[in-house]
């Protein structure tokens, strides 16, 4: 099986290529070999490799330069998928798409199904939107798994900044007013490789169907209990005084104003990936565990 994945310098791409390798020949490409501010220039890659998977993990993910980026990122977001879409169904490939929490408001206190109205507060959102109906729109195999607050021990992201601020200052002030499941990268690439092999059955026997799924880690939590275990599990794995922190103090989101507004629930409800894929996501505590002991080297 050949398979292609975009943002190969990304955190999920990253994975992707590592979770994957067992599944066949792999080609991750970053920006220098498939450029998505370049719609125009894929085909010529994709006609290059002939992937019959191809994971699309690069995305535009500046959520808050997207507030001025619009038009650049639903390029990205948006028709750069749908060039990778009408490939694929003249390849009769099947594409992996990943989305995000962000196409919902946040305002409705339960969990969000696939079938609850979408509703993006801001550009990053509607962009990922766009991408999300270019691709249901095209007659393509295609999966579509939207995941919240991705970190991983590489790239830039919440984990990680959490760390550098613990090891500098005393007290840090974290929003506690916005609720999800952190999900790590290497959580996405490994469900997301697990997925690939029911789908490829699926297909193979002719029984598959494409669909949209909410694939994240088990809990809940906010940014202030998240940014709480990260800073207190580091502790207890460091010595020698690396953690400063002493202190996490709570916050609502309106002490931390930024350009683009973010939903106050992502909470996404997966019992549709579950039942479809029939696959185990562990709490993100112990998914964030794991990612830790990556990120310091154990």
């Amino acid at each position: 099986m050949n398979i292609l994945i975009t943002g190969a310098n990304g955190q999920v791409g990253w994975e992707l290529a590592r979770a994957t390798s067992v599944l066949g020949n792999v080609v991750a490409c970053d920006r220098s070999g498939l450029d998505l501010t370049r719609p125009e220039t894929i085909r010529a890659t994709l006609d290059r490799f002939r992937p019959e998977v191809v994971f699309n993990a690069a995305a535009y993910t500046a959520v808050d330069k997207a507030e001025d980026e619009e038009a650049l990122a639903t390029r990205v977001n948006g028709d750069a998928l749908g060039e990778i879409a009408r490939w694929a169904r003249g390849a009769n490939s099947l594409v992996v798409h990943y989305s995000t929490d962000y196409v919902f408001d946040g305002t409705q206190p339960r969990p969000y199904a696939e079938s609850d109205d979408v509703s993006p507060i801001n550009a990053y959102g509607r962009s990922k939107l766009a991408g999300e109906r270019i691709l249901a729109a095209e007659h393509v195999d295609w999966l579509t798994f939207r995941t919240t607050w991705v970190y991983g021990s590489r790239g830039k992201n919440f984990l990680l900044t959490m760390l550098k601020l613990a090891s500098e200052r005393e007290t840090l002030r974290v929003v506690n007013d916005q609720f999800g499941a952190p999900t790590s990268s290497r959580l996405i690439a490994e469900l997301s490789a697990h997925a690939l092999v029911r789908a490829m059955a699926e297909r193979a026997s002719g029984n598959f169907q494409s669909g949209l799924f909410h694939m994240t880690a088990a809990g809940r939590t906010s940014w202030h209990g998240f940014a709480s275990a990260i800073i207190h599990n580091a502790r207890s794995r460091l010595t020698g005084g690396q953690i400063k922190a002493t202190q996490v103090d709570p916050i609502p989101s309106s002490e931390y104003p930024l350009p683009a507004k973010r939903p106050g629930n992502s909470s996404l409800d997966c019992s549709k990936f579950d039942s479809r894929f029939g696959l185990h996501r562990p709490d993100w505590h112990d998914s964030m565990l794991q990612t830790l002991d990556d990120a310091l080297g154990r």
